[in-house]
């Protein structure tokens, strides 16, 4: 064997993960979940092809090298016993604030007029959620989701949970690992990516059998927030109304006049999905991508229209900044009908439920916390993502799993789902 494959060999050797990664009958991996996955990925490149045909974009090929990418990621971490996950949660959990922390720094320093450049953080649109690295960007809240997760799950699998009076310490060490990176996320401003969070930690505390009067309590906190944002979003239609603003070229002149921290461009995401005809009659502003969407998903019929031939994104009626990766499922649904839009929506409960199906396999509590995660995770993003394309939800930019186009996100997607092969190769090792 030559020199070179020799240390390299005996490096292998050496590395602590080795002795996490066992092959052998015991260990065979569980094909539905990456079946589902090529699936959706090689679908996801030709809808975006399809939505970039005629501007002669070249975001498909991007995508087709983040799927690849995707692929080996999924492997690596798959291959690895959840074990390390456990072991490690803490340091992929700061890993995961560090990234964060310098994007809300930079947006709290243009939000007080200070124009201080961070090296590396990016600004697109008026939201800081990029770091750039010259040929790509990665956008670490995506990364945020996994570290958070594993750091819950470990929290949480280390700690007896039983009422809410014997668990209190365990709450308030999971409410501030999860709070920070919800809070450095929202300070982006990403208001969809935090939305996140929330449904994930309490899934995991569901599992976990806490006292069903914390849930009680906090649906009723949760029905208050609503509230209070029901209450916030009227109080700006009035404000605009009563100074004669325009909702659209005046956005940021009641900010200052609300106590909540919400800026007025989300506040006319919501009167767009609430009340469209308040915030945009003419419906060429906030609400012109949902009414365009509305047309593709309802234009496609049963077959659809065929690979390039949906008029809205050929056209150029749904932008080509959206038609690829937040209303790239309007792009399907016109050009695959309900036929592809039924299929699409059978993969994603295929996948769902085989995270679930792996939950109730684990042997241990960190394996079925983390596989309920995930699964919560991409089911959130599924339910979201759609709902705002055909009118279901307030439009929140989140993409959907493996079909959007999107570096970070495919990448985030493919790890996740391989921290549930992990639990299916290994979950025998904990009995």
């Amino acid at each position: 064997m030559p020199p070179i494959l020799l240390t390299l060999t005996e490096l292998f050797r050496q590395f602590p993960l080795r002795r996490f990664m066992q092959f052998g009958e015991e260990h065979r991996s569980d094909w539905v979940s990456p079946l589902c996955m090529a699936l959706l990925g090689i679908m996801g490149v030709f809808f975006i092809y399809s939505a970039q045909k005629y501007l002669g974009g070249s975001a498909w090929k991007m995508q087709i090298i983040w799927l690849v990418l995707g692929a080996v990621a999924y492997m690596v971490v798959s291959l690895v016993n959840y074990k390390f996950y456990l072991e490690n949660a803490h340091i992929f959990y700061w890993f995961c604030v560090a990234l964060l922390a310098p994007l809300a720094l930079q947006a709290m320093l243009y939000s007080v007029g200070l124009e201080i450049k961070i090296p590396l953080v990016e600004t697109r649109w008026g939201s800081t959620r990029w770091i750039d690295f010259g040929p790509i960007s990665i956008q670490p809240s995506e990364i945020a989701k996994i570290g958070a997760l594993l750091m819950v799950a470990s929290l949480l699998a280390r700690s007896e949970v039983g009422t809410f009076r014997e668990s209190i310490k365990v709450l308030i060490k999971v409410g501030i690992a999860f709070s920070i990176p919800v809070f450095l996320i929202f300070l982006q401003p990403d208001l969809g990516s935090s939305l996140v969070f929330p449904p994930m930690v309490f899934s995991l505390l569901y599992v976990s059998k806490l006292s069903e009067k914390f849930f009680a309590t906090v649906f009723g906190l949760f029905l208050l927030a609503m509230a209070l944002v029901a209450v916030d979003v009227y109080r700006y239609q009035d404000f605009m109304h009563a100074n004669s603003l325009d909702f659209q070229k005046d956005a940021g002149r009641f900010e200052e006049h609300s106590l909540l921290p919400l800026k007025d461009y989300q506040r006319n995401r919501i009167l767009g999905f609430a009340a469209p005809a308040v915030v945009d009659p003419k419906g060429t502003g906030v609400a012109w991508n949902l009414n365009q969407s509305l047309y593709a998903v309802a234009g496609g019929g049963l077959t659809g229209k065929g690979l390039g031939e949906g008029t809205q994104a050929k056209l150029g009626y749904l932008p080509p900044t959206v038609a690829t990766n937040d209303f790239i499922f309007a792009v399907l649904a016109e050009e695959s009908g309900y036929v592809g839009a039924l299929i699409v929506l059978t993969l994603f409960f295929v996948l769902v439920a085989n995270g679930i199906r792996i939950a109730g396999m684990a042997r241990d509590r960190f394996g079925a916390l983390l596989a309920v995660g995930v699964s919560v995770i991409l089911m959130i993003h599924v339910f979201i993502n759609i709902g705002m394309t055909i009118g279901l939800m307030p439009i929140t930019g989140l993409p959907l799993p493996f079909l959007s186009y999107g570096g970070s996100f495919v990448l985030s997607c493919c790890i996740l789902q391989g921290l549930i092969q992990s639990v299916y190769r290994y979950r025998r090792d904990f009995s």
